[in-house]
């Protein structure tokens, strides 16, 4: 076997996808946990009801949404990727949340999909079709925060919902799209618009 394994935590729920890239017309294992706060405490568990830790060692690829979400649910994803692909020398797709979502909803025009923060403003990322790939979704400005007041760049305007597990499906989708292309664990990074340390 020859796994894809994707994680996403940008939302209370946690999603985990599976893809045999050696059978990918058989359709993914797709898997979410209602976790909020306890993902810190459950996260391998929930991994190894998919995947078993034993057999983590025929993982091909991974897979992992790097936010915008809060600070510790991306963290804790993101770095467990990045471990395991360094580990075990695998490639490794770093992909935002909102480009998934972005993707899911297929945008015919350059939208700006929003998340509002209760008192410290909007986290927005720009988003439009990709003139090279038809079909596809490109990320024109990645998100960041517009503070309490201020005004995002004029355009259209679109919710960022993310929905488990549809848009683990797509993060799987986009990954094993990817084919063998290397994709390095150094450059994966959380997405965090907002400072753990801000005052």
């Amino acid at each position: 076997m020859s796994w894809l394994l994707a994680l996403h935590s940008s939302s209370p729920v946690l999603g985990v996808g599976l893809l045999d890239l050696a059978r990918p017309d058989q359709p993914p294992r797709l898997e979410a946990f209602d976790l909020g706060r306890g993902l810190s405490n459950q996260l391998i568990a929930c991994l190894e009801t998919v995947l078993p830790a034993p057999r983590w060692g025929e993982l091909a690829r991974l897979a992992v949404a790097t936010g915008p979400g809060s600070f510790t649910g991306t963290r804790l994803t993101v770095v467990l990727a990045r471990t395991l692909a360094q580990q075990l020398q695998v490639p490794l797709d770093g992909i935002s949340s909102f480009q998934l979502v972005a993707a899911r909803l297929g945008l015919s025009e350059a939208t700006w999909l929003c998340q509002t923060l209760p008192r410290r403003g909007v986290v927005a990322g720009f988003y439009g079709p990709d003139p090279q790939q038809g079909g596809a979704v490109c990320e024109l400005a990645q998100p960041r925060l517009f503070a309490a007041g201020s005004a995002l760049p004029p355009g259209p305007r679109a919710k960022a919902a993310v929905q488990i597990p549809a848009d683990v499906a797509r993060l799987l989708a986009i990954s094993a799209a990817r084919g063998a292309a290397p994709a390095a664990w150094q450059t994966v990074l959380p997405i965090y618009p907002t400072s753990p340390v801000d005052p």
